[in-house]
């Protein structure tokens, strides 16, 4: 296959919602506006954001959990949208995700075994014998030994739960995985050990998985991204190599989502100039005209105000060039 695993172009989805107690007027809300982006196999591509921005959105429709209003998208060669339900649920055994709360995305009824192999039962790979074996492998894998087979999520921690929601997304060897801010739910003590996993997992996976990561924490993204993408009120407005785009961030948004990450020392790196921003993000249900971040921005212009800043530089997977909507870029 030539070109990204995952190339996404122009998606959009808007969102209506009824008035207060189902009367009144019903307003759009623009959840997703235009959000183009590619995943390189083996490359880890963050979306980061404040709550709101638009990232898991746009994530529950590259899974096609919910359906676009418009754009494209293309994995392992093949147009994504156009799939029928069928062929969409064969090619699914492509794709591994692990969601944020592994209290209600693991079944409760079903034991670790039922878990961790029912997407090989759903793909009817193996036979039974060879389905516990691999669930024995995984487990083992992720830190969790055999004799856990038969027992129940609520018997678990939740850093053990999300192990076992791990080794259940790895079981038919994806070629993407998908972590829907996979240690948000997670005590502080375990986050740092589910994190060395997934990368131990997916260093030594052959050939490792694309993962595309939904997260807040920029000091977790750091870690495990090679490119980031930053979401804001449904756009992504920069993009470019992680430790770049930390270093020098060229949209004032950006700098803003670094100022707001706690420094633990003095000697470290303060945020650039430009980073003191102020206010709370808009409702998607009523974006401001122009730049939909200029009421907040230190540096806007009327020219802000009036336009939305089209992109400057070029889309590219493999930690390619950087881009970002600006017209006051940072230096």
């Amino acid at each position: 296959m030539s070109g990204p695993l995952l190339e996404v172009a122009g998606l959009r989805k808007d969102f209506v919602s009824a008035g207060r107690f189902g009367r009144g007027a019903r307003s759009r809300v623009a959840a997703v506006s235009d959000v183009s982006f590619a995943v390189d196999a083996g490359e880890t591509l963050a979306l980061v954001g404040e709550s709101g921005s638009g990232k898991t959105t746009a994530v529950r429709m590259v899974l096609r959990l919910i359906e676009p209003d418009g754009g494209t998208i293309r994995f392992d060669g093949v147009d994504w949208l156009s799939l029928p339900i069928g062929e969409l649920n064969r090619q699914r055994r492509k794709v591994g995700v692990v969601f944020q709360d592994p209290a209600t995305s693991l079944d409760p009824r079903m034991n670790v075994e039922q878990i961790v192999t029912e997407p090989l039962v759903i793909h009817r790979v193996g036979d039974r014998k060879e389905r516990r074996r691999r669930a024995v492998a995984l487990l083992s894998a992720v830190g969790i030994p055999e004799s856990a087979l038969e027992r129940r999520p609520v018997e678990f921690s939740g850093g053990q739960r999300q192990r076992i929601a791990i080794a259940r997304a790895l079981s038919t060897a994806p070629k993407l995985l998908v972590l829907d801010e996979p240690i948000s739910a997670l005590d502080v003590s375990v986050r740092a050990q589910v994190l060395n996993l997934l990368a131990d997992l997916s260093e030594s996976s052959t050939p490792r998985p694309a993962t595309l990561f939904v997260g807040h924490d920029l000091s977790v993204v750091a870690h495990v991204a090679h490119r980031t993408a930053v979401m804001y009120l449904g756009r992504i407005v920069e993009e470019g190599p992680t430790g770049e785009l930390f270093r020098t961030p060229r949209h004032p948004y950006t700098a803003l989502l670094l100022a707001s990450q706690p420094r633990r020392s003095p000697s470290e790196r303060r945020p650039p100039e430009g980073a003191s921003v102020a206010g709370e993000p808009a409702s998607a249900a009523s974006i401001p005209p122009g730049c939909a971040f200029h009421p907040r921005c230190p540096v806007a212009t009327a020219r802000c105000r009036e336009e939305v800043p089209p992109e400057t530089g070029s889309l590219a997977a493999g930690g390619g060039p950087r881009r970002f909507a600006c017209f006051q870029p940072l230096s």
